[in-house]
C-alpha cells in the first residue's frame, strides 16, 4: 500500500469514527455549550382535577425562598398527573417589623393564615406554610409532602368552575352544583388576582442582599358571594380591575369555592387576564 493510499484510508476511518461518536447518546457535542430555550409552562391534561396550593411566605423569612421556588415549580411544571395545580403565594405582614417590609405583604394574608390555624385546631401558624386544598398543611419547602398532598387531593373529582371574559375586565363565573359539599352551610366563592414573574432585591432583614423571584403572588383576594349546596350552583359577573403597576400579561384570575368552617376547597379554576 502506498503512503498516499494509507493516508486516505486513515482519514476515512477517522471520519467514520467521529460520525459514530457524534451519534452516541451522552457524548459531548459541538453545540453542548448552547443554552436551551427557557422551559415553557406545562399544560395540565384535559379533565385534570384542579388542586389549590397556597403558600404563606415572607421576604423577611430566610427559610422562605426555597418554598417560593417549590411553589413556582409546582405551578409551571404540573408534575402530578391528573392534577391541575393552581398556586397562590400569600405574603404575610407579621415579618415586616423585623427589618424588611415585604412589598407584597398584607394584613389580609396574615388574617387568612390565622383562619387556617383555627380550622386546624388552633395550630400555630408559621412561614413557610403550604396548604393544599384547605385540607393539608406542612412546611412549605418539603417537596415530598407537597406532591403527596396534591396526589391525594386530585384523587377526588370536583364540580367544574367555568370562567370567561365578557368585554373588558368583566369576569363571568359559573360554578356547577356542589355535589361534594355538606348540606349545611353556604360555601364562600373567592376571587384572587395573582401575578407571576415578580422580583425583589432585598436590602435588609434575614434575606439582605438576595434577589428573590415570585410566582402566583396574590395581589387581591375578595369574596364574591356564597353558593348553595346540592343542586344549586352559582353564577356571577364581576368587574376585575388591574392596578397600573401590575403586568397584565402575568396576571391570572383564580376562582375557588371554600367551606367556611373546615376551609376545605370544593372547586377551583384559573384563567389568564385578557391583554
Amino acid at each position: 500500500m502506498s503512503v498516499r493510499t494509507a493516508g486516505l484510508t486513515i482519514l476515512a476511518a477517522a471520519v467514520v469514527f467521529l460520525a459514530l461518536i457524534a451519534r452516541r447518546p451522552g457524548m459531548i457535542r459541538a453545540d453542548a455549550g448552547l443554552k436551551p430555550a427557557a422551559a415553557a409552562t406545562q399544560v395540565p391534561h384535559a379533565g385534570a382535577t384542579p388542586v389549590l396550593v397556597e403558600l404563606f411566605t415572607s421576604e423577611g423569612c430566610s427559610s422562605c425562598p426555597p418554598a417560593d421556588s417549590l411553589l413556582s415549580r409546582l405551578g409551571h411544571f404540573q408534575q402530578v398527573p391528573g392534577a391541575e395545580i393552581i398556586v397562590l403565594e400569600e405574603h404575610v405582614d407579621y415579618w415586616d417589623r423585623l427589618g424588611w417590609r415585604d412589598p407584597f405583604s398584607s394584613a389580609a394574608m396574615s388574617a387568612r393564615q390565622s383562619e387556617y390555624g383555627e380550622a386546624f385546631g388552633g395550630r400555630e401558624i408559621y412561614t413557610p406554610q403550604m396548604i393544599v386544598d384547605g385540607r393539608t398543611e406542612f412546611v412549605g419547602s418539603d417537596e415530598g409532602d407537597a406532591l403527596r398532598a396534591i396526589r391525594a387531593a386530585s384523587a377526588t373529582p370536583k364540580p367544574a368552575v367555568h370562567l370567561s371574559w365578557a368585554g373588558g375586565d368583566a369576569l363571568v363565573i359559573q360554578v356547577e352544583p356542589l355535589t361534594n359539599a355538606p348540606r349545611s352551610g353556604a360555601p364562600q366563592v373567592y376571587l384572587a388576582v395573582a401575578e407571576n414573574m415578580l422580583h425583589s432585591d432585598v436590602k435588609r432583614g434575614e434575606n439582605s442582599g438576595r434577589a428573590l423571584a415570585h410566582d402566583g403572588v396574590v395581589r387581591q383576594l375578595i369574596a364574591v358571594g356564597k353558593t348553595g349546596t346540592g343542586s344549586t350552583g352559582f353564577s356571577s359577573t364581576v368587574s376585575v380591575r388591574a392596578a397600573r403597576e401590575w403586568k397584565r400579561a402575568n396576571l391570572r384570575a383564580i376562582v375557588f369555592v371554600q367551606e367556611r368552617q373546615s376551609r376545605r376547597v370544593l372547586a377551583a379554576a384559573a384563567i389568564p387576564f385578557p391583554t
